[in-house]
Order: structure tokens, then sequence, then C-alpha cells
């Protein structure tokens, strides 16, 4: 067929197909989440910050170098936005048939851990040194592997209409298919890892619209184990320790409970506005220990006071928030669950990792999400930020 003057329609044909690409890609523009995109990059620029602040005089760990973390920082928050890109164009629909390969990944990896290739890092033996300076901890991967393979199981039924709610015998199967990687992070000892996977198990369970017996026979096995872990020995000494100190804030300030009395008292110092970036007396005298990653909310309290403290608290709310109507909005159970078990996620560490340097939670070894320095942990989370990103878009970008 020929158009007037000659013209091929054929020729248009491509142009067409390039406009229609541009077009589909727009549309995922235009529908993504943009105020959980926009919290969660702003909590990791501010989590530069704080880490610059914390690290910029520590030569001996920056090497006389104070811009060294700094850069890594912003360089790992590169990265994660990529991975959160890669996931968006995948999709988690995508990624929900590669669920098994990711899951088997993901044991080989912890399980790598508990071999020589494994390190001690702050007292866990949870981590893998690759070179170059960077470590990988697949214990923070792993939370993603089980919030994919407990929604494949418990969904996969009911999106295809067979069923109402996951049968016990489903919930069974994911229970089990969760248990095995926390009990092989439980060996390394992670106990502040294995806390977090079972709140998303939790989480997750309570979304699938699984059996309430389910969920109060896994609050009950959770109380259970952790007498039997206690009765074992399976804890390190530094472990009981900590816990220890929480029990009682009084019990050996110069020991055990030093990091979180000193962590009280930078925050405390704060008062409302903070006492000015770079000028907290208890950061730049190096008082608090891990102050760029698991104490780096007491660098907001000091120096930017309880404004800056409750813009962190106010992002990462406005991040639960939108994941929340992302899971109350999709149109399929997987997405809901993949959605409820990321909340449950971020709700709970962020929850320990607060709680933990205001005296209200004993300290476990968790990442402020988005804001701690760490790469694993900054790659996993913005992972789950695609993963929220492809449920509310409903399906994958195109090529």
């Amino acid at each position: 067929m020929t158009a007037p003057h000659g013209f091929s329609i054929s020729r248009y044909a491509p142009e067409r197909g390039t406009l229609a690409k541009l077009a589909a890609r727009d549309s995922v523009v235009r529908r993504l989440d943009w105020p959980i995109l926009l919290s969660a990059l702003a909590l990791s620029l501010l989590g530069a910050l704080l880490v610059w602040s914390a690290t910029r005089g520590r030569t001996e760990l920056n090497n006389g170098d104070p811009y060294y973390f700094l850069f890594r920082h912003l360089l790992n928050t590169g990265i994660g936005v990529a991975l959160m890109i890669g996931t968006i164009w995948l999709g988690h629909r995508t990624l929900r048939g590669a669920v098994p390969v990711l899951y088997g990944l993901s044991i080989v990896l912890i399980l790598a851990v508990l071999t020589p290739l494994g390190a001690t890092i702050n007292g866990a033996h949870a981590w893998i040194v690759v070179g170059g300076g960077f470590s990988l901890q697949p214990s923070e991967f792993v939370k993603i592997t089980i919030i994919l393979v407990m929604a494949m199981l418990l969904a996969a039924k009911v999106d295809a209409g067979d069923q109402i709610h996951p049968d016990h015998r489903t919930v069974a199967k994911a229970l089990t298919l969760a248990a095995l990687p926390m009990g092989i992070v439980m060996l390394m000892p992670d106990l502040g890892s294995v806390m977090v996977m079972a709140v998303i198990v939790l989480g997750v369970l309570l979304a699938s619209g699984a059996s309430n017996r389910w969920v109060l026979g896994l609050i009950g096995a959770g109380v259970g184990g952790a007498v039997l872990v206690t009765a074992l020995g399976m804890l390190d000494e530094y472990q009981i320790n900590r816990f220890a100190a929480f029990a009682n804030p009084d019990l050996d300030p110069a020991g055990v409970g030093y990091n979180t009395n000193q962590a009280r008292i930078a925050i405390g110092s704060g008062g409302l506005l903070g006492s000015g970036l770079f000028k907290g007396s208890q950061t730049t005298g190096q008082f608090v220990p891990e102050q760029q990653t698991d104490f780096v909310f007491t660098v907001a309290g000091e120096e930017l006071g309880f404004v800056g403290a409750g813009l962190i608290l106010l992002l990462l709310g406005v991040v639960l928030w939108r994941a929340c109507r992302i899971a109350r909005e999709t149109t399929e159970l997987y997405g809901t669950v993949v959605a409820a078990g990321i909340i449950a996620w971020f709700a709970f560490q962020s929850f320990e990792n607060i709680g933990m340097t205001l005296g209200i939670m004993p300290v476990a070894g968790l990442p402020l999400p988005f804001v701690s320095y760490g790469g694993s942990s900054m790659f996993a989370v913005w992972v789950a930020i695609g993963l929220l990103q492809s449920i509310r878009v409903q399906r994958p970008m195109t090529a």
C-alpha cells in the first residue's frame, strides 16, 4: 500500500515504533511513586552528610582521606539507584519466575560465609571479603529472597483464582523455605538479621490471608526458639552482653554499656536544632563507636538536633506510608505480599536501629535503612524500592 505522493507507509513504521516505546517509557515514569523515591533519595543523601561528619576525622579508618567514606556512600547510593532501575525494568512479575534461582543463589552465598571465604566484622562472622576494600553481607539479600519466595508460594493459587486464601500445606512449604536460610544465618551468628527475617515472615503471613493459627504459632515458635537458643549457648558472649546492658542500663557503663550510654549523651546534647553539622563534640571526639554504620542516628541527633532527627523519621514515615498504599492498591496478592514484607522489614529495622540508640531496644547490629554506611544494605533497600515501584507500575518497562 502506498501513501499519497508515493511515500510508503512502511517507511514510517520504525518511527511509530520508536514513538510507542518513548510513550511507554514516559508512562512508566509518570506512574512511578515519586514521594517514596524522593524520600529514599533524600535519606541516602542525608546519610552521606552524616557518614562524612562521623568519619572525616577518623584517620585510622579513612587512611588520611577525609572524603573516603563520603565518596563510597555516594557510590553505594548510585549503584543502589541503578539496581532499582534494573528491578523496575525487569518487573516484579518477571522476577517471580526467577525466584527459585535467586533462592538457590542466596543459600550458596550464606553458606560461603561459613567457609574460609567468610570474614568477621564487628563481631559478626557474616561477611565475604571480595577484595579492593569491598565486602558483601549476603544476609541483606536473603531478606529480599525470603519475601519473594514466600510471596510466590502463598499467592500462586490465590492469583490463579483457585483459592481465596493460602491453604495449610502451602503455608507450611513457605515457612520451611524461609526457615532454611534463617537457620544458616543464625549459625554465623547474625541475630539482628534473623530478627528482621522473623518479622518479615510474620508480615508476609498477615498480608497473605493465612490462618491466624499460623501467625500465633509463629509467634509462639519465636519465643520458644529464643529460649532454646539461649539455653543451648548459641549466642556469642558479646550478644549476651548486649542484652544484659539493655536490661540494666547501669551495668558496666565503661564496658558493655558504653555504646548506648555515649549514644544517649550524643542525642541528648543536640537539643532542638543541634550543635551544627561537623560541630558535635561527641562525634568529633569519636566517643560513639561505629557511628557511621549502626549508630549513625546519633550524628543526626547531636549535630542536627530534634529537627534533623525528626526529618529522618518523617522521611522514613513517607516511605512506609507510600509502601502501604502500594500494597493496598495492587490488584494481585503477589504484589500485596511482596510490599507487605518490605514494609515489615523497613519498619522493624528502622525502629530497632533508632531504638537502640535511645536505649529502648537492645543493640542488634542493624543499619538504618538508606542512612547508614554499607554497600550490601544500601543495595538491598534500593532493590526493595525497585520492587515497590514495579508493583506500582504494574508492568515491567520495555527495552
